[in-house]
C-alpha cells in the first residue's frame, strides 16, 4: 500500500514547478482554501435569505468543522507520519509544517464542511463545497506537504464528523432554536 501511496503523491507533487500559474493557483488553495471556505460558510449567516433551516445547516457545518479537527488531534496522539518531503519523497512550495503529516488537517475541514452542507440536502452548495475539498486535497499533495493517503484520511475525518453531527444535532431543539436564532 505504500508504495501506491508514495506513487501516487510522486505523480501528483511531480507537476509542481512545470507551470508558474499552476504553481501560484495551488498554492493559493492550499493556503488560504479553508479560511475562504469558512468565511464562505460564516457570510451565509447574514444573507437576506434568512430561515432557520439553512442557519441551522450553518451551525451543523461548523460543529463538524470542529469535530474533525478535533478527532484529527487524537488521531495524532497514535499515528506518527513523517510529512513527504522530509523522508525526500517530494519538493515542498510551501513552508514546512511542524505536526504530523495523518491526517490532513485541511482536507478534514473541507470535507466537514461539504458534507455537512449534502447531508442537510443542501445539494448545490453542498457540491460547491465539495468541489472545493476536492481542489484543497489535491493542492495539499501538490504542494509537497501531504501523501495522498493523509488527504484521503482527512476526508474520511470529516466526513464521519459531519455524519456524527447530523445523527447528534437535530433541526428544532431547543439548543437549535437557542443557536439559529442568534443575531
Amino acid at each position: 500500500m505504500y508504495k501506491i501511496d508514495s506513487a501516487v503523491t510522486q505523480w501528483i507533487n511531480n507537476l509542481a514547478g512545470g507551470n508558474a500559474a499552476l504553481d501560484l493557483f495551488m498554492i493559493a488553495i492550499s493556503l488560504v482554501g479553508v479560511p475562504i471556505l469558512v468565511l464562505a460558510v460564516v457570510i451565509q449567516w447574514w444573507l437576506p435569505e434568512h430561515n432557520l433551516t439553512k442557519r441551522h445547516t450553518l451551525v451543523a457545518a461548523g460543529f463538524s468543522f470542529l469535530l474533525g479537527l478535533a478527532l484529527n488531534q487524537i488521531v495524532l496522539l497514535f499515528v506518527h507520519r513523517i510529512r513527504p518531503y522530509e523522508s525526500g519523497l517530494t519538493h515542498l512550495l510551501i513552508g514546512p509544517s511542524s505536526d504530523y503529516s495523518f491526517p490532513s488537517d485541511h482536507a478534514t475541514a473541507a470535507f466537514a464542511i461539504a458534507a455537512a452542507f449534502l447531508l442537510h440536502g443542501k445539494r448545490g452548495v453542498g457540491i460547491a463545497f465539495l468541489a472545493a475539498a476536492l481542489f484543497m486535497i489535491v493542492s495539499r499533495v501538490y504542494v509537497g506537504t501531504h501523501y495522498a493517503s493523509d488527504v484521503l484520511g482527512g476526508a474520511v475525518t470529516g466526513i464521519l464528523a459531519a455524519i456524527a453531527v447530523r445523527v447528534v444535532y437535530r433541526a428544532g431543539t431547543k439548543l437549535d432554536r437557542i443557536i439559529t436564532n442568534l443575531l
